[in-house]
């Protein structure tokens, strides 16, 4: 799951990054405001990264995703890119734990299939 999820937020961080870009060119809002959230943002992908894998690591993931689609309050394409993004964090979740149950399933099953004298 880690790598799924992770892969995901660093799509994100990019994202956020041209996101960023394009809402300083609003006049409504100022520079300094806009790399200020958008760098939290940004941190906060690449932090939720080392974590993801802990208690509460998913649901932040979770909140990420709804800030990124609530974005599109100033820049209107994070409406869907914040979509995409949230679709693929549920992809990411869901798939990454069946991944996870799988390799467990198959460690276990190796270490049975192996003869205690070796």
């Amino acid at each position: 799951m880690r790598t799924l999820c992770s892969s995901t937020l660093i799509g994100e961080f990019f994202v956020i990054g041209f996101a960023a870009l394009v809402a300083m060119k609003d006049a409504d809002l100022s520079a300094s405001t806009v790399w200020l959230v958008s760098g939290i943002a940004m941190f906060l992908c690449v932090a939720l990264c080392g974590v993801i894998t802990r208690p509460g690591g998913v649901a932040l993931g979770w909140a990420l995703q709804i800030a990124l689609v609530a974005s599109g309050i100033f820049v209107p394409t994070m409406y869907f890119l914040g979509a995409v993004f949230a679709g693929l964090w549920w992809a990411s979740v869901h798939y990454g734990k069946k991944i996870d149950e799988a390799k467990a399933r198959f460690a276990a099953q190796s270490t049975q299939d192996s003869p205690s004298g070796v």
